[in-house]
C-alpha cells in the first residue's frame, strides 16, 4: 500500500480529532528520545578526547553509542567518581577507517534517533572561546582539522601561514554532517581583505600568491547561528595535481537505489578531450565509466557499435553520490555518408520518478515527505538497426559551474532485474495546521507498535512481488511485513514490542526477497529517517537523510497508551463470501479524548469499513466483508490503525525519586544544623587546650551544612523540573494493532 493511501487513511481516520488536537494537543507524537548535537562532532582515528552532548528525552546516565563498536564512550566523572550528565570520554579505535557513523544515546525510552559522527585521519582541535573578530582568529595547524559552531549574525576568523605557490584545500563540512548551516566559505589576506569565496559547497581549492599570513572566515548563507549550527574546518595542504580530498558525509534518502560499486561490467575511465563527435571516446558494451562534468559546459561523448534487437539499460549516478548535479543523456543512431552524419535519436534518459507520490510541501501532507527519486538517469535503450551508436552525457546544471568534484558512474548493462527498498516511520497527517516532520527513533514503548513505509525502486524490467521482513531483532520484539504486490511499489512494516519485554536494543536488518528469474533474491534495505525534529515546516525545511544502521530498541520502563491485539492469537479462516468476525482486545493506559477510528490496512483490505471504538472499550469487533471486498483465497496479513489523543505524563517515577532526593536533603540540613549546634556549644565551653581543635570541628561542621543546603537547593531544582516535565500535555499519536493473519480457503473448501 502506497504512503498516500495510508496518509489518505489517516486523514479519514483523523478527521474527528482535529478540533481536539487544535485546541487539546501540545504535541505530535509521543515524547521519544533525540540526540540534537555532539561537540565535537567526530574526531581522529587512535584518540580519546571528550565530548559533550545536548538532546531531547536523554537521561542523566544515557549510554552513549555508536554504529561501529570500535568507538566507545565511557561518562565523565567528577573527582568523586560521580557521572557528569552529558559528558563523556570518547575513544576511537586506530583501526576505523574514515568515515560518518551514527552516534545515540540508550535511555529509559529507548534509542535516541542519531546524530552523524565523523572519523577522520587528522589532528582536531575543538574551539574553546570566540573568534568573531580578525583580532582573536584562531591560529590553524595545516593539515588539521576544527569543530565548532557559527553565533547568529557574525564570522568565525581562522589563520594560517602559507608559502608562495603552496596549494592549500579548505573544506567547510556542514550539510553533510547532519548540521543545520548552509556555510559561506572564505580565504583573505592577513588583513581580512576577501581574496576567494564559496558560497555553494564549503570548499576552497587555493593556490598561494605568496608568503603570508591568511584568514580563513567562516560564516551562515543567512548569518543564522546557534549550537545546531555546527561544522568540521579541515584544512589541508595538497601537492599540485593530486584529487582534492573530501570530508565523508552521509547520504540522502534517493541513495538506497544507487548500484553496488562492482557491476561486473568492464570498467573504464572518461577519456577528454570527448566533447565533440569528432572526438567521441568508442566504448564497448556492457560497461562502466567513470566520468567527471568538468569543465562548466562539459559533454562527454562515447560511441559504440550495437546489433538490431539489443536492448540495454542505461544508469547514471552522480547526485546519488551526494553530488549537486542532473545528469541527462541522450542517445542517437549515427549513419555517415557522402554529405556528413545523419542523427537518429533513440532515447533520452533524464530524472528516475520517485515510486510513490511526494509530499507537495515536504511534511506529511498529501504524501511522503521522503523523496526515493532522483535527479540521477535511468532507462532502457533499444536498437532496431545494426550500426553505430553515439551516447551523449551532460550536466543541465552544469552550464556556468566548474567543478571537477562533480563526478559520476555511467553504466551500460543487459537486462538485470532488481530491486531496492528503503523503510521510514509513518509520519502523522493533520489537516489542523499541523506541520511537523520528526526524527522517529525505532524506540518501542511496551505493548507498541510502529508502522512503517516501505518503497521499492525497480529496475530493468522487474515487476513482481517482494516480501518484506526484518532479521536480528532484539528479544521481545517482532515484525511482519506486508507483501509489496507484484506492479506496486510500496509496501507496509509492522515492528512491534511485547507487553513484558526487558529493556533492550540491537541492530536489525530489513530484508526484502523476491523470485526473479526462479531463482530468490535478496536484499537489505535502508532506514531512513529525519535529521532533525521539525515542528514548523513553514520555518524549517525538513532533512532526511539514510542511517548507517536500523536500531532497534525497547523501553521495559514504559508501555505505549494503548495496545490493539487480536483476542486470539491464530490464523483466522475464512471462505470468500464469509463475514469474517475478529475480536480485538484493547488496554488503555492513561487519560483519553475525541473519537477512535480503525481503519484496515494491507492485501487489499483497506476498503473494509472502520470500526468506531468507543474510549476505554474492552473490546471491539472488526468486521470483514470479503465478499465486499472480493477477497480471493489465499493467505493474508491485516492490522488495524487510526489517531488517539492521549494524556502523558513525562517520567512521572523522576518525580518521585527527586521527592525522595528532598526528604533526604532536608534531613541531611537537620543532622548539619544539629551537629553545628552541638560543637559550637562544645567549643564554648572547651579548655584552652582544646579550643583550637574544637573552633576547627566547628568550621568543618559549617562547611558541610553550606554542602547539605546546597545540595538540598540542586535536590528542589530537580523536583522542580521533574514536575514541570511530568505535567500532563495531550499527544495526538498513532496507534496500530498487532498484525493478524488470515486464511481464506477455497468455497469448496468446507
Amino acid at each position: 500500500m502506497s504512503s498516500r493511501r495510508i496518509a489518505t487513511g489517516l486523514l479519514a481516520v483523523l478527521a474527528l480529532l482535529v478540533v481536539v488536537s487544535a485546541i487539546q494537543a501540545q504535541g505530535v507524537c509521543l515524547p521519544a528520545p533525540r540526540l540534537l548535537t555532539t561537540l565535537p562532532m567526530g574526531g581522529q582515528a587512535g584518540t580519546t578526547f571528550d565530548v559533550s552532548i545536548t538532546g531531547e528525552s536523554l537521561d542523566e546516565n544515557g549510554e552513549l553509542l555508536f554504529s561501529d563498536a570500535r568507538i566507545t564512550a565511557v561518562p565523565q566523572r567528577t573527582p568523586e567518581g560521580v557521572a557528569i550528565p552529558n559528558k563523556f570520554a570518547v575513544t576511537i579505535a586506530p583501526d576505523v577507517p574514515v568515515g560518518v557513523y551514527e552516534a545515540r544515546v540508550m535511555t529509559r525510552l529507548g534509542i535516541s534517533s542519531s546524530r552523524a559522527f565523523s572519523v577522520g585521519a587528522l589532528p582536531e582541535v575543538t574551539r574553546a572561546k570566540s573568534n568573531t573578530t580578525l583580532e582573536s582568529a584562531l591560529p590553524l595547524e595545516l593539515n588539521s582539522v576544527c569543530n565548532a559552531a557559527t553565533a547568529n549574525k557574525a564570522v568565525d576568523f581562522y589563520t594560517f601561514h602559507g608559502t608562495q605557490g603552496m596549494r592549500v584545500v579548505v573544506e567547510c563540512s556542514a550539510v553533510g554532517i547532519d548540521s543545520k548551516l548552509t556555510p559561506v566559505l572564505i580565504i583573505a589576506d592577513a588583513q581580512g581583505r576577501d581574496l576567494t569565496v564559496d558560497r555553494r559547497g564549503g570548499f576552497l581549492d587555493f593556490t598561494i600568491p605568496a608568503d603570508s599570513q591568511y584568514v580563513i572566515k567562516v560564516h551562515g548563507l543567512t548569518f543564522q547561528g546557534g549550537a545546531e549550527f555546527f561544522y568540521r574546518l579541515a584544512v589541508q595542504n595538497i601537492p599540485v595535481g593530486e584529487p582534492a580530498p573530501r570530508q565523508p558525509t552521509t547520504l540522502a534518502v534517493n541513495s538506497f537505489s544507487r548500484p553496488s560499486e562492482s557491476t561486473g561490467n568492464s570498467s573504464a575511465a572518461e577519456t577528454e578531450p570527448n566533447n565533440r563527435p569528432a572526438q567521441a571516446q568508442q566504448i564497448t558494451l556492457p560497461c562502466d565509466v567513470s566520468g567527471t562534468f568538468f569543465p562548466a559546459g562539459d559533454v562527454d561523448t562515447f560511441e559504440f557499435a550495437a546489433k538490431k534487437g539489443d536492448v540495454w539499460w542505461i544508469e547514471v549516478v552522480s547526485e546519488r553520490m551526494g553530488r549537486p548535479t542532473n545528469p541527462f543523456v541522450l542517445v542517437q543512431r549515427v549513419v555517415k555518408n557522402a554529405d556528413g552524419e545523419q542523427l537518429t535519436d533513440v532515447a533520452e534518459l533524464n530524472d528516475i520518478a520517485s515510486p510513490v507520490k511526494l509530499s507537495t510541501n515536504g511534511y506529511s501532507y498529501d504524501g511522503s515527505p521522503y523523496d526515493a527519486g532522483s535527479a540521477d538517469a535511468l532507462g532502457k535503450v533499444e536498437i532496431k538497426e545494426d550500426g553505430t551508436y553515439r551516447l551523449q552525457l551532460r550536466d543541465l546544471f552544469g552550464g556556468t559551474r566548474s567543478d571537477p568534484r562533480s563526478v559520476y558512474r555511467l553504466i551500460a548493462r543487459q537486462a538485470c532485474p532488481d530491486f531496492s527498498i528503503a523503510a521510514w516511520a509513518l509520519h502523522m497527517t493533520l489537516r489542523n495546521g499541523d506541520r511537523n516532520a520528526l526524527s522517529k527513533p525505532i524506540a518501542l514503548r511496551n505493548g507498541g507498535t510502529m508502522i512503517f513505509d516501505v518503497v521499492a525502486l525497480r529496475k530493468d524490467g522487474f515487476d513482481g512481488e517482494i516480501e518484506i521482513g526484518m532479521e536480528g531483532l532484539p528479544a521481545g520484539v517482532t515484525a511482519c511485513g506486508f507483501t509489496i504486490p507484484a506492479g506496486k511499489n510500496s509496501g507496509t512494516l509492522l515492528i512491534t514490542a511485547a507487553e513484558d519485554a526487558a529493556r533492550s536494543h540491537g541492530v536489525a536488518k530489513i530484508v526484502g526477497r523476491a523470485k526473479i528469474n526462479g531463482e530468490t533474491k535478496t536484499q537489505i534495505g535502508r532506514l531512513a529517517s529525519m535529521a532533525w525534529p521539525v515542528r514548523d515546516s513553514n520555518q524549517e525545511i525538513p532533512n532526511p537523510r539514510l542511517l548507517a544502521d536500523v536500531p532497534v530498541s525497547v523501553s521495559g520502563q514504559e508501555a505505549a497508551p494503548l495496545t490493539i491485539a487480536p483476542e486470539e492469537n491464530k490464523t483466522w479462516l475464512a471462505l470468500p463470501n464469509d463475514r469474517l468476525t475478529i475480536p480485538l482486545k484493547l488496554t488503555w493506559r492513561g487519560e483519553f479524548s475525541g473519537a477512535l477510528k480503525l481503519k484496515a490496512i494491507g492485501n487489499g483490505f483497506e476498503k473494509a469499513a472502520e470500526i468506531d471504538v468507543p474510549l476505554n472499550a474492552a473490546t471491539v469487533e472488526a468486521v470483514l466483508d470479503l465478499a465486499a471486498l472480493k477477497t480471493p483465497p489465499g493467505e493474508y496479513t491485516v492490522a488495524f490503525y487510526g489517531g488517539v489523543v492521549s494524556k502523558y505524563r513525562y517520567n512521572p517515577d523522576a518525580v518521585k525519586a527527586a521527592e525522595a532526593a528532598v526528604q533526604k536533603a532536608d534531613q541531611d540540613v537537620a543532622a548539619a544544623v544539629t551537629s553545628v549546634k552541638l560543637v559550637t556549644e562544645a567549643a564554648q565551653s572547651a579548655s584552652l587546650e582544646g579550643k583550637a581543635a574544637a573552633d576547627a570541628a566547628v568550621k568543618q561542621a559549617q562547611q558541610q551544612q553550606k554542602q547539605a543546603e546546597a545540595a538540598k537547593a540542586d535536590a528542589a531544582k530537580r523536583l522542580k523540573a521533574a514536575t514541570d516535565a511530568a505535567e500532563p500535555k495531550d499527544y495526538a499519536e498513532i496507534v496500530v494493532s498487532e498484525p493478524i493473519r488470515i486464511l481464506v480457503k477455497p468455497a469448496d473448501n468446507k
